[in-house]
């Protein structure tokens, strides 16, 4: 099963139109994918589902990590690095079974002219050390604003030629 983390809690994000469009490609590709939105963290997840302790709201989330092989992480640039909240994801879920020796696609977003370089390449050391294996072809996403037209779909042939390659290369990994 393919679970696509879209990284932000921001309502309303370019991260989310983003999930949104791969999922939507892995369906015209006859893949099947679930999305995680971080706005649906349980509120209180920090104090509530840390060190052990689970509440049914986050369980529901754990159960579909534990379910999934296979993950795609959408990441907006916070700070130059991924947003904490999808770091306080992977610590509130069980280890070592939900991201052991699973797959992963990345890719970053920002607003400026570097598609999230340091987040990506911050986020792929977390995966190393959790031992989610990492797609070699990583992609960056840069003035994501210009990227993307009203519907929340791709526009831009390059990135649209570079996002159907890591699919498929994501799909046979």
């Amino acid at each position: 099963m393919i679970t696509i983390i879209a990284g932000t809690n921001r309502p309303n994000s370019n991260t989310l139109k983003v999930a949104k469009y791969y999922q939507q490609q892995l369906k015209l590709k006859g893949e099947e994918s679930n999305l995680l939105n971080l706005e649906h963290l349980p509120i209180d997840v920090l104090n509530s589902d840390m060190f052990g302790k689970r509440t049914e709201a986050f369980q529901k989330i754990q159960d579909l990590i534990s379910a999934t092989d296979k993950f795609i992480f959408i990441m907006p640039e916070y700070n130059g690095s991924f947003p904490g909240v999808l770091k306080v994801l992977i610590d509130a879920c069980n280890f070592p079974e939900s991201f052991y020796d699973k797959k992963a696609a990345l890719i970053g977003i920002s607003s400026g002219k570097y598609g999230n370089i340091r987040g990506v390449d911050h986020f792929t050391g977390v995966c190393h050390y959790i031992h989610l294996n990492v797609l070699p072809l990583r992609l960056h996403i840069p003035n994501i604003k210009t990227e993307l037209d009203a519907e929340g779909n791709l526009i831009q042939e390059d990135t649209i030629k570079f996002t159907n390659e890591q699919i498929d290369k994501f799909i046979k990994f």
